[in-house]
């Protein structure tokens, strides 16, 4: 194979460099704001696919990737950066930080339905597995700020992708016109002076 690694990379060396990149975590970064920008479609689409892929990062679910899915078709967005949202937006790096604010987004919409803290039977709980139990002192706080606060950057998220895609197409639609004008007078000249 062309483009193949002399050694082979291990399990733990791939689950090491998904955690913690090779480079950086800014150029991982740019990696995939420029592969979201290249994308081929219209800004809405592209715009709204990293919408859904950033509220579905909110979920405490793990289903990060169906909810987005879900929620690009609804919107009529792009599965591509929808994809490409929920991996930068759910990664083990910022899901504490989301399901904390989610946890606490929802007690503070349910104050006076939730106890400070977590509950005290939590492991029983989680030993059990009883979603009856689980629902109204974990579950329901989480999925409410989930849903208020995936909306919001959702919505934050969809009007910089949009204002990106925009900037970045004029962009490139000026630098292919000046190459195309730098083309066309140098073609014009080296035929004017054969003359």
């Amino acid at each position: 194979m062309l483009f193949r690694r002399r050694k082979t990379e291990s399990l733990g060396e791939r689950v090491r460099l998904w955690l913690w990149p090779r480079r950086s975590f800014s150029r991982s970064l740019q990696y995939f704001s420029k592969r979201i920008l290249r994308l081929n479609a219209t800004p809405h689409a592209v715009a709204a696919g990293v919408a859904a892929g950033v509220f579905a990062s909110f979920f405490p679910l793990g289903l990060h990737f169906l909810i987005a899915a879900a929620v690009c078709w609804l919107i009529a967005g792009n599965l591509v950066a929808a994809l490409l949202g929920a991996a930068v937006g759910g990664n083990p790096l910022t899901v504490p930080l989301l399901w904390g604010a989610s946890w606490e987004t929802g007690k503070l919409i349910l104050h006076h339905h939730v106890t400070h803290g977590p509950p005290a039977r939590l492991s029983a709980m989680m030993h059990n597995l009883s979603f009856a139990q689980l629902w109204v002192p974990v579950l329901k706080p989480l999925t409410i700020g989930a849903i208020l606060l995936g909306l919001v950057f959702g919505l934050l998220f969809y009007a910089l992708t949009r204002w990106g895609m925009a900037a970045f197409r004029e962009q490139r639609r000026r630098r292919l016109a000046e190459k195309t004008r730098l083309r066309q007078t140098g073609t014009h000249d080296v035929g004017s002076a054969a003359r």
